[in-house]
């Protein structure tokens, strides 16, 4: 197919005609054809070499920005992702983060299935995810973490509420900090019957949302919740990353660490064999964190934004 060149102007302008009238103003094919006394292949042609030549690019618009659908595919293609969803938000810090989890609920609500069982964890990012969550099959709803940081938990049960009230599913939650002071609290927290109810359920799963975090000041609310010397000990340990509490290394691996026994999280064990994990993150100095979760097989698909998204390509080889 010949493509468009600026040498010959008159044909780039009958192509910006024939594709202004097919794409802003709904005209068919064989009526353009009869209004510029050319045929409908020729019409066909010249919209695939627009398209092409990039005259005309067209974009997906979703909540508060848009879908790059070609980087998207890029994503998918280079770390064998089932899903990927990038937006070209600007990286402008927390407005960002309701912005992405708006994104991470149009998402939810495209591949909901009736058969999912959907988990979700406690997260800054997320707490948007309700905003744009329209509808929603009639699906359970459980609550993977507790939250940070402690004792409020009630942004998260709201979250699970909310996102339960939108498909009319079951919401199993519970009201727990995610970091406890010593083991022997936490033991006692976990036997608490809504935690566990809630994690009794962990293994039906089969769609998880979490955010990723960077093992880095303002990066990890968990990174942010505990003591240096807490943060220079699990650094040492290998730790680079966490999504939904628990820790991995730079191959994805995940790092047992001394906190575990603090936690009120799903254990790294039922937390990797969920069959689908959304990853949402932003800010591209987190990138080698997700990348490590990509490669560790923690994530299966990922919401974020287009800097993120250029850098985790640019480290793709």
């Amino acid at each position: 197919m010949a493509s468009l060149s600026a040498d010959r102007p008159s044909e780039v302008v009958l192509a910006a005609r024939v594709a202004r009238q097919f794409y802003l103003e709904g005209v068919s094919k064989v009526d353009i054809a009869d209004r510029l006394g050319i045929s409908r292949f020729r019409v066909a042609r010249l919209l695939d070499s627009a398209r092409e030549s990039g005259l005309v690019r067209i974009e997906i618009g979703l909540p508060g920005g848009v879908l790059d659908a070609g980087l998207s595919a890029e994503l998918c293609s280079a770390f064998g992702l089932r899903h990927a969803f990038v937006f070209n938000f600007p990286s402008d810090g927390s407005p960002l983060r309701q912005r992405l989890g708006e994104a991470a609920g149009q998402v939810l609500t495209d591949l909901i299935t009736p058969g999912d069982v959907l988990g979700l964890a406690w997260s800054r990012t997320l707490s948007g995810l309700t905003a744009a969550l329209t509808q929603l099959p009639p699906c359970p709803i459980v609550q993977l973490t507790g939250a940070v940081p402690p004792p409020d938990g009630r942004d998260l049960l709201e979250l699970v509420r909310g996102v339960a009230r939108v498909g009319g599913g079951t919401a199993h939650v519970f009201y727990a900090p995610m970091l406890v002071s010593d083991a022997a609290t936490a033991a006692a927290i976990r036997r608490q019957s809504d935690i566990a109810e809630a994690f009794a359920l962990i293994p039906s799963v089969t769609v998880a949302v979490v955010s990723i975090g960077a093992w880095r000041p303002g990066l990890s609310t968990i990174y942010d919740a505990i003591t240096p010397a807490e943060r220079a000990s699990l650094a040492d340990l290998g730790v680079h990353g966490e999504l939904a509490g628990v820790f991995i290394g730079t191959d994805g691996a995940p790092v047992e660490t001394p906190l575990d026994s603090r936690m009120i999280v799903t254990p790294a064990p039922l937390f990797t064999r969920i069959p689908f994990v959304f990853g949402v993150a932003f800010d591209a100095a987190k990138s080698s964190a997700v990348l490590a979760a990509i490669r560790g097989g923690l994530v299966h698909g990922l919401v974020t934004h287009t800097e993120l998204a250029r850098d985790l390509l640019g480290r793709s080889g």
